[in-house]
């Protein structure tokens, strides 16, 4: 089917960021399939991050529909859209163009010639009643729109993670995308970046013992099969070495220069997680109802044990990982990651739970095992 080369709306043009022009006007629901998309988020081939929004909830656009298509609607709750660089605004002429606020004039947004090619914005805020209005019956009702211009896909994100803030998004969701954006939207979230960062390699690095086992919000339908450890335990516990002065991994970040080694943290943390799996092969990579080791707790206790453990190991030496394991054996005999009960802590293996105080009960019954038997000499 043949469509117009253009869309024409009336609109108001806000000016709050010269970088970046913001458009109010309003489509019908009809026309919102024509102009714009939802960027899911996944992963491609080479393991590069796509789109960012999370699946669709089918329950919740069914009940917008319902409410759509009823008798009396009002539908004040629009749309915000990432629009191209292509898009045109023409000014209206005269003194009442302009209130000192907002210009007014005609947005020229263009067409795709086809159903087939790409549409030209995408949805940043209300993937799920885009759906929802294309769906519903009423397909002339207006919809009021806001546009910006983001040319690029991480400004795209950044945006995303901005207007989301007062209905929190999935915590997953959030630190899967923090590494693609340019400026974290918060000190918060911005202190959350270097480790989802590094969450990722941990995923896809060959080297990794982590390859393929970390389930993120873009992991498939076929590879959350396989998945079995929680991104946001892993980030939280690499923020937490990464941020206190006691962390293994503080050191290397020059807070003076900004800068941070990031290499040598890949190395330090190949080395211990690969020692931690050879440590427990019985273990490693079962989902958490068999193994706590792979479940919060085990994570966060174990990324603690870390910060003690890998202080006596040095990274550049060749038997790096050897001596990785012969300092974790120390604390071997005392695990009860799969069956048994944790004797000093009283509770039989699939009762610890990811809890604060179950991480905190376990990361110091760990770390006193561990300070003990290097007391003692033993092995």
């Amino acid at each position: 089917m043949s469509l117009p080369a253009t869309l024409e709306r009336r609109a108001l043009r806000l000016d709050q960021n010269t970088e970046m022009p913001l458009y109010l006007f309003a489509l019908a629901a009809e026309e919102i399939d024509l102009v714009a998309d939802v960027a899911r988020i996944s992963r491609d081939e080479a393991g590069r991050l796509i789109g960012y929004q999370r699946p669709e909830r089918k329950s919740h656009v069914r009940q917008i529909q319902q409410y759509l298509d009823s008798a009396d609607v009002l539908f004040p709750n629009g749309l915000i859209l990432a629009l191209p660089d292509t898009v045109k605004f023409k000014s209206s002429r005269g003194p009442g163009a302009s209130d000192g606020l907002s210009v007014s004039g005609v947005l020229e947004i263009p067409l795709p010639a086809d159903s087939a090619q790409p549409r030209p914005a995408w949805i940043v805020d209300g993937q799920q009643r885009s759906l929802a209005l294309a769906r519903s019956k009423n397909r002339r009702l207006p919809v009021p729109i806001a546009g910006f211009v983001a040319p690029t896909l991480a400004l795209q994100r950044e945006q995303f993670l901005r207007v989301n803030t007062v209905s929190p998004l999935p915590v997953n969701l959030v630190t899967e995308l923090l590494p693609e954006v340019f400026a974290a939207p918060s000190p918060r979230l911005s202190a959350k970046r270097l480790p989802s960062a590094l969450v990722d390699m941990l995923n896809m690095d060959p080297d990794s013992p982590f390859v393929g086992l970390i389930k993120r919000a873009s992991t498939d339908e076929e590879a959350k099969k396989r998945v079995v450890v929680t991104d946001t335990s892993l980030v939280e516990a690499l923020r937490e070495s990464l941020e206190s002065p006691s962390g293994v991994l503080f050191p290397y970040r020059n807070m003076a220069t900004g800068t941070t080694d990031t290499e040598s943290i890949r190395q330090l943390l190949l080395i211990y997680w690969s020692a931690v799996r050879d440590t427990f092969p019985g273990a490693w990579g079962k989902p958490p109802t068999k193994s706590r080791l792979m479940g919060g707790v085990g994570i966060r206790a174990m990324s603690r044990l870390m910060d003690r453990v890998m202080a006596q190991v040095d990274i550049a030496s060749s038997d790096a990982r050897d001596v990785a394991m012969a300092e974790l054996h120390r604390i071997a005999g005392g695990c009860r990651w799969t069956s048994g009960t944790w004797d000093e802590l009283g509770l039989p293996w699939n009762e610890l739970q990811n809890t604060p105080r179950h991480i905190s009960a376990l990361s110091n019954y760990l770390a006193r095992a561990y300070v003990d038997a290097r007391s003692s000499g033993s092995r």
